[in-house]
Order: C-alpha cells, then structure tokens, then sequence
C-alpha cells in the first residue's frame, strides 16, 4: 500500500474510534473532516502525525459546541490548523508535533521557541481565543511571557521575544505592538492513542515545565509546585473528550 492509502487506512482507523458511541450529527462532523484530510493529503499538504491531532482535537471542539474547520486560511498567508466557531466567538488552535526541520540541527531549542512566538503572535491577532495542541511527549518551550496576560508583559520582554522572532521570521516581522497584545489561552495535551483531550491553562503549563528544569526560559524558574510535569502528563489518560 502506499503512503496515500496508508494515510487514509491510518484516518479510517482513527474515525472508527472517535465516532464509537457518539451522535449521528458528530459522526458526520467528523467523516467531512476526515474526507477533507484526505483530499488534502492527495495535494501533499498535510502529514499523517499532524493530522491525526487536528482530527482528535476536533472531536473535542464539536463535542463543546463549536464548529470545526481544518486547514483554514485566516488570511493571503496564514492557514492554521482548527478554526473553530460558536455564537459570534472563534478559536484557533495550531498543533505542535515538535518536528525540527533538518536546516535547525544545530539550533532546535531557540528555533522552536521563534517558530512558536510566531504563531502565538500571529495568529492570535485573528482568534477570540488561541490555543496551542501539543502531544503528552513533547514539552513546548515557548517564551513564558506570552503565557502571561498582556497586561503582564513588561517593555523587556516584549524586546527579548522580538529579537528572538527577528532571528529567523523578517517577512514580515512581528511589530512591538503585535507582541504587546498576544495571548495564548489554552494548551491542549492531545493523547492520540487513547483520542483524548486535557485542556491547561499556558501559566500553569509553563510553571510545570519550568520546575522540572525541562525547557529554558528568559527569567529563571519558579518556586517548586506540588505536582510535577511527570505526574500531570502520566495522569492525562483519564482524561475524555466528553
């Protein structure tokens, strides 16, 4: 079989799971999804890893009343990942598999952190609310500042995350202004194997990962916190959807 079917055979598996026991209306929500991923693949524009995520964190968003669309575009450059809609809200999610592209070897962790900013920055602008998918392996090391509210955000910060975005994104460049006014949501611990969805708040998120010593950060950690990461990722499979 090649790397289509595989793609599609990988789809129907993971459908299979998602709509056990779920509504008529949710199946079909999420048979079109499926079916879009697939025609989407055939054009070589999504990977299999990516997509399974985007289709596990639907289902949670459908089950929450939202309206879910894959691979929109918010505007003549951006595409992300889920753009989802309830009432007059919208919330944008961009999934991290923690993929390091072969030309960053070399520099995989500030890389990350740039490409990350990035998106928190960009494409918050276009979001009632942001969020950021990530898999119960992966630990994302974005700037903790922009966990932060705005608010929060001092003129040092908002300096430091431009000179690091200014290294790699020129075309065009996050503004002083863009950065002020980013904000991330939620994270999204997304467990493809048991399809399942935890949702953290960044702060908290960040906390963890930071006491663990995991990721590095511009202000040092802060103090201990009675649970630690391990615990919070080993306890993510009790976690529903529902």
């Amino acid at each position: 079989m090649n790397s289509k079917g595989l793609f599609q055979q990988d789809l129907t598996t993971l459908l299979s799971k998602l709509t056990s026991g779920e509504s008529k209306e949710t199946t079909q929500s999420l048979v079109t999804l499926k079916d879009w991923l697939v025609k989407l693949q055939r054009d070589n524009v999504v990977k299999i890893n990516h997509s399974v995520m985007e289709l596990v964190c639907a289902k949670y968003l459908i089950l929450k009343d939202y309206e879910v669309q894959l691979e929109y575009p918010v505007n003549d450059v951006l595409t992300c990942d889920l753009f989802s809609t309830k009432g007059y809200g919208n919330l944008i999610v961009e999934i991290e598999t923690g993929f390091i592209p072969p030309d960053h070897a070399l520099d995989p962790l500030t890389y990350t952190q740039a490409r990350l900013a990035s998106k928190i920055i960009r494409y918050s602008s276009f979001a009632g609310k942001f969020a950021l998918g990530v898999p119960p392996h992966y630990v994302l090391p974005f700037p903790s500042a922009l966990a932060s509210p705005p608010k929060r955000r001092t003129q040092v910060d908002i300096e430091n995350i431009k000179k690091l975005c200014d290294q790699y994104y020129q075309s065009p460049a996050v503004t002083e202004d863009e950065i002020r006014d980013a904000r991330i949501h939620e994270i999204y611990i997304i467990n493809v194997d048991r399809a399942r969805v935890k949702e953290m708040d960044p702060e908290e998120y960040m906390k963890r990962a930071l006491t663990k010593g995991l990721i590095a950060a511009f202000e040092e950690p802060p103090p201990e916190i009675p649970q630690t990461l391990d615990n919070f990722l080993n306890n993510t499979t009790s976690a529903e959807t529902t």
